[in-house]
């Protein structure tokens, strides 16, 4: 009997240890380590990849936003201000995501089929919407000039990149709206396209985000 209750709190205080000694390692020093390097080695990264601007963090590179107009009064959703680019579709500009407005806390896009005619219709609706938006006096958008990225949500409904065709169709949208010479913002967009990761991965895109805050200087300017 003796030699079982001490067997038992042996038992018991080495578990006990263990369960100290595995607290301590994988819940103090392990994160301790990985935070540290993290830090000193991709700080930028692990603080969310803000960007700055004017002083102030402007956002994440790695999540979009939207580019609003203040909502009116009768209105369910905002337009959008057409002074800056846009990003994939949101709102009412391809409602075919569960995300609508970059919303962090939601993530995820339609599970329809490719031919659903729901789905179909939204395509057709957002696709005369970029038609319409970007056409200006001197320069009108063709239906088959407008890509897949800009009537199509992602998959996340969070991706902050759009192709260079999608931002290429609002240059003279948005130089007209800010009374800048096309050929400086198309300059802007190409300094801000970005190849395929390590030359084959993924496509060449643009950071909206980047591309606004490198715009709001431009302008600021002129």
């Amino acid at each position: 009997m003796n030699n079982s209750v001490t067997n038992t709190a042996r038992l018991l205080g080495a578990g006990l240890r263990a369960l100290l000694v595995l607290t301590l390692v994988t819940g103090v020093v392990h994160p301790l380590i990985v935070t540290g390097i993290a830090q000193g080695l991709f700080s930028g990264k692990a603080n969310g990849s803000e960007i700055t601007s004017e002083g102030r963090v402007a956002g994440s590179t790695l999540i979009g936003q939207s580019y609003n107009l203040p909502l009116k009064e009768g209105e369910e959703t905002p337009a959008a201000d057409l002074k800056w680019f846009q990003g994939r579709p949101q709102n009412g500009l391809g409602t075919n995501s569960v995300n609508t407005q970059y919303e962090i806390i939601l993530s995820g896009a339609t599970n329809r089929s490719g031919d659903n005619g729901e789905l179909i219709q939204w395509m057709k609706d957002a696709r005369s919407a970029v038609v319409e938006d970007n056409s200006t006096a001197d320069h009108k958008v063709k239906p088959g000039d407008v890509p897949a990225d800009a009537v199509t949500s992602s998959g996340s409904g969070l991706d902050p990149d759009i192709s260079p065709a999608y931002a290429e169709i609002q240059v003279h949208r948005v130089a007209e709206k800010n009374g800048l010479p096309v050929t400086e913002v198309r300059k802007l967009v190409d300094a801000h396209t970005e190849g395929r990761t390590l030359g084959f991965i993924g496509e060449p895109r643009v950071n909206v985000l980047e591309l606004n805050i490198a715009l709001k200087e431009l302008a600021a300017k002129n």
